[in-house]
């Protein structure tokens, strides 16, 4: 099963790298599984607060210059903990840059965009994923993350649009809409875990929304981008490779030592 949702992966992605040589040592246990959705396949990953950190990345220590792909963040030196995970964190205009609130270690690079315009990330209510990096890690629409949230987290991105609001769809979504894209996303559920998601096919927003509150009992899920959605799966040494991307965000190992 996973070498077919792999090939259906390469297939909808512009290249990808994909390796299946044997067993992986325990400490690279993979966070993520296949599974299938209403004929869709899809890549689920879980973060637990327990067991991992999540953090955003966008440029190499002491450059001002994004990444820009996976295989660029894959090369560097990770001394803050063993990568479990990296995935496209948003959206980003044409150098790479994030086009909404964006934190980074405790450092804010872009202030929160409550603009109206066009495309998904002003499909409103759009939102943010934010936290602390071993947690509590959260999911609010913008407008709520602006009235509650006073104190800058260590790590956010916004995107948009939302797909589950306080356990509701988002209310300008179809059930199963014609627009049918791979996409990511990610959600928080009530024992704070994050749930990221990618489509390993086309897939609309109504029916990757209705697995965040579905399947997953997600209460608050944000989409993150389509087209150009990449992973990272380090275990797995699955490495996709694509469009240029912009911001990441990227889950590790607890280190037990601290």
């Amino acid at each position: 099963m996973r070498r077919a949702l792999a090939l259906v992966a390469c297939l909808t992605l512009t290249a990808c790298e994909l390796h299946f040589e044997g067993e992986q040592p325990e400490e690279f246990v993979s966070i993520c599984e296949p599974v299938l959705f209403e004929d869709t396949p899809l890549t689920h990953c879980t973060a637990d607060p327990a067991e991992h950190t999540v953090s955003t990345d966008l440029s190499p220590e002491g450059e001002d210059a994004p990444y820009r792909s996976l295989r660029a963040f894959s090369r560097q030196p990770h001394e803050n903990g063993v990568v479990v995970l990296a995935m496209n964190a948003g959206m980003y205009d044409g150098e790479g840059q994030p086009v909404g609130y964006y934190v980074e270690g405790g450092r804010r690079l872009m202030p929160l965009n409550q603009n109206d315009g066009p495309g998904n990330f002003h499909l409103l209510p759009n939102g943010v994923f934010f936290g602390e990096p071993e947690g509590p890690w959260r999911v609010l629409e913008t407008e709520a993350f602006a009235y509650a949230v006073e104190d800058r987290p260590d790590f956010a991105t916004q995107s948009g649009p939302m797909l589950v609001i306080d356990g509701e769809l988002h209310p300008d979504l179809d059930p199963d809409g014609d627009s049918r894209k791979i996409r990511n996303g990610v959600g928080v559920d009530a024992s704070g875990r994050a749930h990221f998601l990618i489509s390993e096919a086309p897939v609309s927003f109504g029916k990757f929304a209705r697995y965040y509150r579905d399947v997953l009992n997600v209460d608050n899920a944000l989409f993150l981008d389509g087209s150009v959605s990449q992973i990272w799966d380090p275990a797995r040494e699955r490495l996709d490779a694509g469009p240029k991307i912009g911001p990441l965000l990227v889950v590790r190992m607890k280190d037990d030592e601290k």
